[in-house]
């Protein structure tokens, strides 16, 4: 009887996944990053409604009402102003990268076209936090001539732009990287409670319309505040631009500031990793 031998199947080879480029994925990253910025010059009128309105009045009502008639000091101008071009960066970074995307992952669905580039999923979680960021300093920038304009009084020298600008920028990617996390991590059910929750809190807690350490009378508020990374942005502004003010120590506050931006955008990177692959 002879015996019939059954042939083995042949798998057939895996299948390499390409791999991109460094150059191609720098490319596209340059080329994305640049569109949603040009997107920002063509709606540049409703964008700036968005960032000047709310400061604007903010000034006003209490850099020069309140002080026209009385209720608060001249000098209090040079506390204020500082503090609300740091809130205009931080809270502008953070919404413009915790709205596009909430709607990018829920209704627009654009996001999918920036998941199929030829680039890093984690590269488009980073190019959403430096877009972010990119609007938070234009947002603050502009309030510099604005608060200048309303306010009486207010001169800033010419040695503080520098650093200032420096301040901004961390500022603003500090609240782009929180962005990120909120972003992510908030359903888009619960849109109509973000302010009420999440902003609202971070905007009267950020040491923005007073000093960090006028508020040794009230600890536990003092504590409050100290927990939220907006107020060493207010602090680190009025520590260069008004000195005579006590402060937390300029090295504290970039410390504190830098880390936010590199702990909370690792975690807003793996949220959004986490969204992407969902």
């Amino acid at each position: 009887m002879t015996a019939t031998t059954t042939p083995t199947p042949t798998t057939a080879p895996e299948q390499e996944v390409p791999q991109v480029g460094l150059g191609t994925a720098l490319r596209t990253f340059r080329s994305v990053l640049w569109r949603d910025t040009f997107v920002t010059g063509r709606e540049l009128g409703s964008f700036l409604a968005q960032v000047i309105i709310q400061p604007f009045f903010t000034l006003f009502i209490f850099g020069k009402v309140l002080t026209g008639i009385g209720y608060v000091g001249d000098d209090y101008t040079a506390i204020l102003l500082p503090g609300v071009v740091a809130l205009n960066g931080f809270l502008t970074a953070l919404q413009n990268t915790t709205m596009p995307l909430i709607l990018d992952f829920s209704w627009t669905r654009e996001i999918e076209d920036r998941l199929l580039a030829p680039i890093p999923i984690g590269w488009v979680a980073v190019e959403k936090m430096l877009f972010g960021a990119i609007r938070g300093i234009l947002a603050a920038v502009i309030m510099v001539p604005i608060g200048f304009l309303i306010l009486d009084d207010i001169s800033w020298p010419a040695s503080a732009y520098l650093p200032i600008f420096g301040i901004i920028v961390l500022g603003s990617l500090a609240g782009a990287a929180i962005g990120m996390i909120i972003g992510t991590s908030v359903p888009p059910t619960r849109i109509n409670i973000l302010f009420a929750v999440i902003l609202m809190p971070l905007m009267f807690t950020g040491s923005t319309q007073f000093p960090w350490f006028g508020l040794e009378s009230l600890r536990w508020f003092q504590v409050l505040c100290a927990l939220n990374p907006l107020t060493y942005v207010s602090e680190a502004m009025r520590a260069e631009l008004v000195p005579q003010v006590p402060h937390i120590p300029m090295w504290i506050n970039l410390v504190v500031i830098t880390g936010s931006c590199v702990v909370f955008g690792a975690i807003g990177i793996r949220g959004f990793l986490r969204r992407a692959i969902d």
